[in-house]
């Protein structure tokens, strides 16, 4: 991660904000594109994006309750996929949020959406609009099994009822069709 001081500005911030967040809640993360974000073009490079979208997830990880468990149990996060639209940019010292929620899951992945969303309360045409959107697959690999971490495991560490499950958005679908067509392409690729 090279992110440290926006890392370590986060984990202060968790002594003193203790708000916890269900399966369903989002996880809201506020920034500032600093000019060691920026790219050529002066606005924020576009893996920059990719690199703040891990601390949003962290961030959801320790809201959610499982940062313990995860720990004790040895536990690695792990992303299988990610796919981002970029729609506006984020120019120098441009306030923004990051909110990330899980959206839906199946037996080995939870399907999680990214939102950056611009803060700029002098403009009103930009405040509030969405700047960049992400879509990530991810789950937590046990290293002492080697295996992947059941999705039911820690839907029930939530303390959430299996029936509770959402129905797959079809967004998720189309882009989850994608990914294995993408996933068979790289196995061709061997």
């Amino acid at each position: 991660m090279n992110l440290f001081f926006r890392l370590i500005i986060i984990c202060v911030g968790y002594v003193f904000d203790k708000r916890r967040l269900d399966v369903f809640g989002a996880s809201e993360l506020t920034f500032r594109t600093w000019p060691f974000d920026l790219d050529l073009n002066g606005h924020m490079n576009n893996g920059r994006y990719l690199s703040i979208m891990d601390l949003g997830r962290l961030d959801l990880m320790v809201r959610l309750r499982l940062m313990k468990t995860v720990l004790r149990s040895k536990w690695m996060p792990v992303l299988s996929a990610a796919t981002i639209r970029y729609r506006m940019p984020l120019n120098p010292f441009q306030k923004f949020k990051l909110e990330t929620r899980v959206v839906w899951w199946d037996e080995k992945w939870f399907y999680m959406e990214q939102k950056f969303i611009i803060i700029d309360p002098d403009n009103h045409k930009k405040d509030g609009a969405v700047a960049a959107l992400a879509f990530v697959k991810g789950s937590f690999y046990d290293r002492k099994t080697k295996t992947t971490v059941p999705s039911s495991e820690l839907v029930a560490l939530m303390n959430v009822d299996p029936s509770d499950i959402p129905a797959q958005p079809s967004y998720i679908k189309s882009w989850q069709m994608a990914e294995n067509d993408m996933r068979d392409l790289t196995k061709k690729a061997l």
